[in-house]
């Protein structure tokens, strides 16, 4: 007996689910690209416990005839292909035929539809792939997708979903992302019967924009419009201080398909070089047209990747437009030549410098240096950290309230004092207001002042033992949050509070900033807050889950805020500091027990020995 045999059409089914449809979002999309290519003008789409238990989407869009929803339940069949000529110039978001029929082949599914000029509609009913009913019904122009209990039939992808949070944020990033590449439609988001997102249909990307993330970020935004031989490029991008810790906000839309492309990433990547921090990502919106025939979407199931004929020409492309639009150059690019497209810059290779160079000459307060004399020092030893050498008792006077440098609160009484780490600096002098050049016996020192203000608070913050000490704001701060962010604020504002982030509730997607940590010192509350918030989705805060885990995501958070916290209240590099402020700032080094690096892992010394000063200068 032959161990080889045709499968049949059930189990190909659930093996194609595998791999179009493998979680709540991957439906979604699915189904409201259908409701795209249908031309609906407003899409609803409403969720429970994640898409888990029910996902339902209806459109205003062509609907179907008795015939045709027969036919849409069956694999390979499509409206959008006739031959495999057409696959090279797909112009519709779908073209599979596999959508429809792989999600009911995992789920309880029901399709209503009616065409505009019919005067009833069909629905039908299927189970794990089962036609079970299918009858004439009254009903709206358009179409409903009700999809229930998906993976009821197939244990094993059911069990390797997510948390019910970490799938409506899946859902909800799609939808985001659906509603920035058709701003002509009106979309509508409800999740556990909440309101999460409306976006008005008027055409206009930035009142999308402004619907999901909030009217602030309108004074962030930077508009492009670039257009080169065939090839047109729009949409929004973000100004370098506005940045996220991850890259759910970067919308690339090639010819009004969403897609993922590493040459895109790169090239936007690339033209914010120097501008922003390696942690940073900036917004982006970015809508491509390109022709039709010079990409390939016939890749990936999901069709979220494609091909382009010349990737070269696309990252030459998007580096200029983007670049452009971030230098705030007005020159019209209508009739610019490809060749003359400029690569982007490459690293500057700097000259070995004498002595006199690296020191200049000596003034009476204290020591300056070029950004390019503290590189050169820098280059050769950039991977040296500090080794621990004895230190010596010593006090250091305070310096006045109004320095920069705030001296520790004395509210709560940490957990433990603090070993200190044998560290024993003397300030020379500041190098381009930003570095600390000091010794110690024979050995030179180069100390980031940011970076070591920044460990110096995380380790401070970090000593208190519960509650974070905290200061009541004069004039309490009203923020607007979307619905994702409300719904992360909600689940830890327990947390928060304990944290030195006091919030209320204030209205529809709205908190009340009342209290910050004490060691906020100068830093904005708002941007703080939002730069922590915007860090969260990557944390997993469901309440499915047991004790030890939540422990543990309490304890992530805390460390996200603690280290945010320090970030922003820290001396920045372009600040001026006198000589009694850079001893406070090393004596405070010495104190903390993790000086070498700060809380996001840069190094914050860089030391250079009588022997490495020897070997660079050829002395040995």
């Amino acid at each position: 007996m032959g161990i080889i045999r045709l499968l049949d059409t059930n189990t190909i089914n659930k093996i194609a689910a595998g791999e179009v449809v493998e979680r709540p979002a991957s439906c979604v999309k699915e189904l409201v690209e259908n409701a795209i290519d249908a031309g609906a003008t407003h899409i609803e789409i409403e969720i429970l416990n994640g898409g888990k238990t029910l996902m339902r989407v209806t459109d205003d869009g062509g609907g179907m005839s008795k015939e045709d929803s027969l036919l849409a339940i069956k694999r390979h069949a499509t409206s959008k292909l006739s031959n495999v000529k057409d696959l090279l110039n797909i112009s519709t978001l779908g073209f599979r035929g596999e959508a429809v029929p792989t999600i009911a082949a995992v789920s309880k599914f029901t399709l209503q539809t009616r065409q505009k000029n019919s005067e009833l509609g069909i629905k039908l009913k299927i189970e794990g792939g089962k036609l079970i009913d299918s009858h004439e019904i009254g009903c709206k122009a358009g179409t409903t997708v009700i999809v229930e209990d998906l993976f009821f039939n197939t244990p094993a992808r059911l069990k390797f979903l997510k948390a019910t949070a970490s799938e409506a944020a899946k859902i909800h990033e799609y939808i985001v992302k659906l509603a920035l590449s058709r701003p002509e439609i009106s979309f509508k988001f409800i999740n556990n019967n909440r309101p999460a997102l409306s976006t008005p249909g008027n055409g206009k990307l930035l009142d999308v924009l402004t619907g999901v993330y909030g009217t602030e970020i309108s004074n962030s935004l930077i508009e492009i419009n670039f257009n080169v031989e065939d090839f047109k490029i729009s949409g929004y991008i973000g100004k370098p201080n506005f940045l996220k810790n991850y890259r759910t906000w970067q919308t690339f839309i090639i010819n009004g398909r969403i897609v993922n492309n590493r040459t895109i990433s790169k090239a936007l990547e690339e033209s914010y070089r120097a501008l922003i921090p390696k942690s940073g990502f900036p917004l982006a919106v970015l809508k491509i047209e390109v022709p039709q025939n010079s990409i390939d979407v016939n890749v990936h199931p999901q069709k979220t990747e494609l091909r382009f004929e010349d990737d070269n020409k696309i990252f030459k492309l998007v580096y200029r437009a983007v670049r452009e639009a971030v230098s705030e150059k007005k020159e019209n690019a209508d009739n610019h030549d490809l060749t003359e497209i400029a690569a982007p810059p490459e690293t500057p290779q700097y000259e070995p410098l004498n002595l006199e160079d690296y020191f200049g000459k000596p003034s009476k307060d204290k020591k300056n240096f070029s950004v390019e004399q503290a590189r050169e020092i820098l280059k050769p030893q950039e991977e040296i950290l500090v080794e621990n050498i004895p230190v010596e008792e010593k006090t250091v006077e305070e310096i006045p309230v109004e320095e920069k440098i705030n001296p520790p609160p004395k509210i709560e009484k940490p957990v433990e004092t603090p070993k200190k780490n044998n560290l024993k600096l003397q300030p020379i002098g500041q190098v381009n207001l930003c570095y600390i050049v000091a010794q110690s016996d024979s050995d030179l020192y180069i100390i980031d002042q940011h970076a070591a203000h920044e460990r110096i608070l995380f380790d401070r913050l970090s000593s208190y033992a519960g509650q974070i000490p905290a200061q009541r704001l004069l004039i309490h701060q009203v923020l607007k949050f979307d619905a994702q962010e409300t719904l992360l604020i909600e689940k830890n504002l327990e947390l928060f509070g304990s944290l030195g982030f006091t919030m209320e509730p204030s209205g529809n997607n709205e908190f009340r900033l009342v209290e910050v940590p004490v060691d906020a010192g100068t830093a904005d509350p708002e941007i703080m807050l939002r730069e922590i918030i915007s860090s969260l989705p990557e944390i997993d805060t469901d309440s499915e889950i047991d004790e030890a885990r939540r422990a543990d995501i309490a304890r992530n958070i805390r460390q996200l805020v603690l280290a945010t916290t320090a970030c922003k209240a820290a001396i920045k590099a372009g600040q001026e500091l006198n000589f009694q402020q850079m001893k406070v700032l090393l004596n405070d080094l010495s104190q903390t027990p993790n000086p070498h690096t700060c809380p996001h892992g840069r190094p914050t010394i860089i030391k250079f020995s009588s022997k490495d000063l020897a070997k660079m200068f050829k002395r040995t």
